[in-house]
């Protein structure tokens, strides 16, 4: 919502909804129906960019593999790794199929490295 109030005519300074523009002189909130002086827009420029990680960053979507503050807080388990034989894996569990089927769980060894999954 803060963004649609940065963006100035466009958007609909009572409710946030996006404005349609009726005519040359005004434009009009659907859902409002407040209306506003088409001459605001004169000049403004009306576009921005949204990026894919400011999309990630508003719903809290993070890609596999990329470093989070939740890495240095990962679950430990008394497992050897498959490589170095390191007796302790940090892990994550992921629902990577139907909900019928169990989670896919990946290893990761904090002496060498090593990914690998379960499951």
């Amino acid at each position: 919502m803060q963004k649609s109030r940065e963006s100035g005519f466009l958007f609909c300074n009572m409710c946030s909804t996006m404005l349609v523009l009726k005519s040359s002189k005004y434009a009009e909130c659907p859902l409002c129906k407040t209306t506003r002086n088409a001459q605001e827009i004169v000049g403004k420029d009306i576009s921005y960019v949204v990026s894919d990680e400011d999309i990630r960053r508003e719903l809290g979507i993070s890609l596999f593999g990329e470093k989070t503050q939740e890495d240095t807080e990962l679950p430990k388990i008394k497992k050897a790794c498959e490589k170095c034989q390191h007796p302790e894996l940090v892990y994550t569990t992921r629902q990577t199929r139907s909900a019928d089927e169990g989670q896919t769980t990946y290893y990761t060894c904090p002496n060498c490295g090593h990914r690998f999954t379960e499951g």
